[in-house]
């Protein structure tokens, strides 16, 4: 053992072997005292703990190449040095920003390093970890340099420290540096073969940083991001303004003037927009056993102040969710591949219902999301679209009975989210983004007795479940909304976000359709992409409207119900409510549907039969064709659009470009409060119009989880309390007026 120990430590191979095992360890404390990475199954643990080795290996092993042994060893300690670097950067950055830094975030060091508080910069006990053997070796060169000091001047010879190190003269064989590099390219190949298989699409579609990070380690998202941002560049590069005209022409050429019977009937009111997720329309009305799926937003679909949408179509790429956002907030498509959000949001310029209702109409704006802010980039995107403030994660209380793979559990988000609506000043607009009724359905008995469909499938028995819990959710919040008195005086706005079955479920749900799998088509599969589009309002003109529109549509149809012209914005849809409106909803894919056909890859399905049409007449090929050719071209430009950054070119009358940097989402409560304070007699929050009483107790819920805590719903985390604080004394004089205010303010 000994002389093994002996021969490491005299060999280049034992010198690579010290350096891996000091990053390695140094790697894995950041992973798990430092980062918070979400490792959920013994796999992603399994991966954490080797995503670090392929790449140190493969880097540092770079320099046994060099045939000359100082140079060998100067240049592994120098790669060595470099991927330390990396790391204690990334630490520090994320002690303040809860985020990894990006290569934008590294050319922009000096800025980055300003926005770092002495909190994140003070020393603290792990910093021993990742700086010690740069303290040992710096401070043994100190003192042996005063040492040779005295000796150089003494005429002795100079002597400095090994560390029981030795330098290798011996040569190298040729085979073991190769047989390094090959050893650490087979550990990353591993491990991406390992992270495909827990988390499909992981670089494609770019869910979120911590999700590359977590798989694949730091050094690779490094890269992965660089590769990415030289894309980007590459692409802005080669803009200009005339690069708008083309766009310009189109989007104008396409606006439909908005309805005269229903423009403006919103007109000052809050817009509450609720984010169903993975909700598709076909559960409405649906029943398993007898029993309602959906009761609730049955209910509010028959009411006369209820328009819905029953030809509604999500229009989503691989960026999912984050596509159907960006389609809402800006009426332009997510990219062909990958999240828009992901891959753009960050330095894009918008035009987004954020910054328009905000600067048209003085809407305060916010999102509330009991998730995580990073995912889908969603704490720098919301940023670039306009809002004001985030509700995200260290907002709402966590427990693990309370958590879903994506956030807190439905009945809990919106029991918690009153306490923060109460304190926007009206109008407002209010994203509540909804994660239970999300892929893989996992609900317990506790929350949900709703039957078992009865399929093979469970995921597609617990989807009617999930589903069937999501609707009791709604219910009680519309409840607090009535209660409250917010509902008197918004429009809410409920969607489907996407599918929550994918077209490889569809055959088994097919026969609680009414239909027979065997004869289940492509058609099939389009027509299940349809989600809910529902919006209430008081004295709203309802009913069910069957024009054929998508997601992409949304933005232009509520900017009219506010009162809010559209046309000088740039936005590929049109208002749903339009005389003019065009009944064309162009897929990602650029497949399509019409108000009588769908073409799937090129084939044509009649939408009264479902079946082929075979037997098209010379007019209606032609119109097709036309119609493929708009699709076509309104998914080119949008893309053109989105990838160039084009909107940074075109800036309507009236309209002032977001300023992402002057926001702060880590403080959006404190903001809020602060906002009250300062408006003194003209605060129009709903808290101040109440008599300075919170109406969280209006909130009544049957979740379990809370049966014990109803202070869940009164008060704010421990996270994010010190922001009631930071807001001035007066906040903590006006509690005393009441025992509501107490509650909120104070919290647990």
């Amino acid at each position: 053992m000994k002389s093994r120990l002996n021969q490491l430590r005299s060999s280049r191979w034992g010198f690579l072997t010290l350096l891996v095992l000091l990053l390695w360890v140094k790697t894995l404390v950041a992973y798990f005292f430092e980062f918070s990475l979400g490792a959920s199954d013994p796999l992603q643990y399994f991966l954490l703990i080797i995503n670090p080795l392929g790449t140190s290996i493969l880097l540092i092993s770079l320099g046994m190449y060099i045939k000359s042994p100082r140079r060998a060893y100067t240049t592994a300690t120098l790669i060595y040095i470099l991927l330390a670097v990396l790391l204690i950067a990334n630490v520090l950055y994320y002690r303040e920003f809860s985020d990894f830094m990006t290569i934008n975030t590294m050319l922009g060091s000096t800025k980055s390093v300003q926005g770092l508080s002495a909190g994140s910069l003070s020393l603290q006990p792990l910093d021993l970890i990742y700086f010690g053997d740069f303290i040992v070796v710096i401070g043994a060169y100190l003192v042996y340099g005063v040492v040779n000091l005295w000796r150089f001047i003494n005429h002795q010879r100079l002597i400095w420290p090994h560390f029981g190190l030795h330098l290798d003269r011996r040569p190298v064989a040729y085979h073991r540096p190769t047989a390094a590099t090959v050893i650490g390219l087979a550990l990353f190949m591993f491990t991406m073969a390992l992270s495909e298989a827990n988390r499909p699409q992981l670089l494609t579609r770019t869910f979120d940083r911590t999700y590359i990070v977590k798989y694949l380690g730091l050094g690779p998202f490094t890269v992965y991001d660089a590769l990415k941002t030289v894309r980007t560049n590459q692409v802005r590069s080669k803009a200009d303004s005339a690069s708008m005209d083309q766009i310009l022409s189109y989007t104008k050429s396409h606006y439909a003037a908005p309805n005269a019977n229903y423009y403006g009937v919103a007109k000052g009111k809050n817009l509450i927009v609720i984010h169903l997720e993975s909700f598709q329309e076909f559960l409405l009305g649906m029943k398993i056993d007898g029993q309602e799926v959906t009761p609730f937003l049955n209910s509010l679909v028959k009411e006369n102040n209820t328009l819905s949408f029953d030809n509604f179509f999500n229009q989503v790429g691989q960026g999912k969710t984050s596509d159907a956002e960006n389609l809402l907030e800006t009426s332009t498509f997510g990219l062909s591949t990958g999240s828009l959000f992901a891959t753009l949001g960050t330095d894009n310029t918008f035009q987004a219902a954020p910054a328009i209702l905000n600067q048209s109409a003085g809407y305060t704006t916010a999102v509330l999301h009991g998730g995580s802010g990073s995912f889908w980039n969603r704490d720098n995107t919301y940023k670039s679209l306009g809002y004001n403030y985030f509700f995200s994660n260290n907002y709402f209380y966590h427990s693990a009975n309370m958590n879903t793979q994506y956030g807190i559990k439905d009945k809990l988000m919106l029991a918690e989210s009153p306490k923060y609506l109460e304190h926007l000043q009206q109008p407002f607009y209010a994203k509540i983004i909804t994660t239970s009724n999300h892929i893989p359905y996992t609900i317990t008995s506790e929350d949900s007795d709703f039957p078992d469909a009865g399929t093979d499938d469970t995921t597609v028995n617990n989807y009617f479940k999930t589903a069937h819990y999501l609707d009791s959710a709604l219910k009680e919040f519309f409840a607090y909304l009535k209660k409250s008195g917010l509902y008197d005086n918004s429009i809410i706005m409920l969607y489907g976000d996407h599918y929550g079955l994918s077209n490889d479920r569809n055959k088994t749900v097919a026969p609680l359709l009414g239909k027979n799998a065997s004869n289940w088509t492509a058609y099939d599969n389009a027509q299940m992409q349809r989600v809910p589009l529902i919006i209430n309002m008081k004295g709203l003109k309802g009913g069910v409207n069957h024009t054929y529109g998508g997601e992409v549509d949304v933005l232009p149809t509520i900017l009219h119900l506010l009162g809010i012209d559209s046309q000088k914005y740039v936005e590929f849809g049109q208002d749903l409510l339009s005389p003019q409106h065009q009944q064309l909803v162009a897929f990602r894919d650029n497949d399509f549907v019409t108000e009588r056909y769908t073409v799937i890859n090129g084939k044509v399905y009649d939408n009264s039969t479902g079946a082929v049409a075979d037997n098209l007449t010379a007019t209606t090929k032609a119109q097709l064709k036309q119609d493929q050719h708009k699709v076509n071209k309104e998914l080119r430009l949008s893309d053109r659009l989105n990838q160039q950054n084009l909107l940074r070119f075109y800036t309507p009358a009236g309209f002032t470009p977001v300023n992402s940097k002057s926001t702060d989402f880590d403080t959006s409560l404190q903001q809020v409060i602060q906002m009250e304070q300062n408006k003194g007699s003209a605060t129009t929050s709903l808290y101040t119009q109440n008599n300075n009483q919170s109406t969280t107790n209006d909130y009544k819920t049957d979740a379990p989880e809370l049966a014990n805590h109803q202070d869940y719903i009164t008060k704010f985390p421990a996270s994010v309390r010190k922001q009631t604080r930071a807001s001035g004394s007066s906040v903590s004089s006006s509690s005393s007026s009441s025992s509501s205010q107490n509650s909120v303010l104070e919290g647990k």
